[in-house]
């Protein structure tokens, strides 16, 4: 998530050079054929490509509406996770007469599961964002996206960490050894019935907050909406240059012979403005189809974790906690 207020043109060329770079060549070329090589049939009315342009406007707009509360959801998931982990800590310390080992291990198996499921989530799919390699670069040197789940090996024992390497989703079996661990606090009168309905209706919330992420995670955005959001827009952008000919040829008419040669070619930057603009608003509602690839428009769940983790860690009156997560570049992960 970018947490700086106003985002760095570093970032934006990041994103747009090779559009702004396309825009201007394509431009050009076609400005080229019509003024230089004369080949005046090639500009077309401008009214048309007005209510395409309003037409496409609309649809980027649903489009954005639309995956800017995928990624809210996404967010306040996490947020739900992130209040039922300090009731989970609460319970273990507040109900479970045992030793201080016993309420450790059943808050780090919990601190294992958020990072697992961090982890999970951030696996690509087939239907990931791909952008540009400048902007993968980053990503990728931020080292957010490592299929590994070493950030749990941590918080639990080697024999655990073992299983769970040969499971497909750690997370899920996490929760499920929450689960027999209070079974056995249960049998052995460290807890009552009662407490166990207690515990095991927290462990019910994060398995309803872990499939809400994988619905997310797994389904993607309606590719017709994503697809033809695209579609259109790019059909509007290379047409905008031949309709832009013929508004300037128009207003050159009524124009001194000293300024025509200067007004004539605001036509390019303006096109490329145009042409920038639309593609930008476009790629905003790409970037927030889906919340968790560990992107830079996406919900931190890095640094999520990691508040979770000191926050229960320092109820177990520890006093080594770690660092908050800090931003890399002005993003928080």
């Amino acid at each position: 998530m970018y947490i700086k207020r106003n985002i760095g043109w570093g970032l934006i060329l990041r994103f747009a050079w090779k559009n702004l770079v396309f825009f201007t060549i394509y431009t050009a070329s076609i400005f080229s054929l019509y003024h230089f090589f004369e080949l005046q049939f090639i500009d077309i009315p401008f009214q048309p490509l007005t209510v395409i342009g309003i037409a496409v406007a609309f649809y980027i707009g649903f489009k954005n509406s639309q995956s800017y509360d995928r990624f809210w959801e996404g967010r306040k998931i996490w947020g739900g996770i992130v209040n039922y982990s300090r009731t989970w800590a609460n319970q273990v310390l507040s109900l479970v007469n045992d030793e201080q080992e016993t309420k450790k291990i059943l808050i780090y198996r919990h601190i294992a599961w958020i990072n697992a499921l961090r982890i999970q989530l951030r696996q690509p799919s087939s239907f990931s964002l791909k952008e540009n390699a400048s902007v993968e670069r980053l990503v990728k040197k931020h080292g957010e996206q490592k299929p590994a789940c070493d950030a749990t090996k941590q918080f639990v024992s080697i024999e655990e960490y073992n299983d769970l390497l040969k499971r497909k989703n750690a997370a899920t079996h996490l929760v499920k050894n929450q689960g027999i661990h209070i079974k056995e606090l249960l049998d052995t009168g460290k807890i009552t019935e009662f407490d166990k309905q207690l515990f095991h209706g927290v462990l019910e919330e994060f398995y309803n907050l872990q499939g809400k992420c994988e619905r997310i995670k797994n389904t993607p955005f309606p590719r017709q909406y994503a697809y033809f959001s695209t579609v259109f827009t790019w059909i509007f952008v290379l047409l905008l240059p031949f309709g832009l000919l013929n508004v300037f040829e128009n207003e050159l008419i009524d124009m001194s012979h000293d300024l025509k040669p200067w007004f004539i070619f605001l036509m390019i930057p303006l096109s490329v403005l145009v042409s920038w603009i639309f593609t930008t608003m476009e790629k905003v509602g790409s970037n927030s189809e889906d919340p968790f690839e560990g992107r830079i428009n996406d919900v931190p769940m890095t640094a999520l974790c990691k508040t979770i983790e000191i926050d229960l860690r320092d109820m177990l009156d520890e006093k080594d906690l770690p660092e908050k997560e800090k931003p890399k570049d002005n993003i928080l992960y």
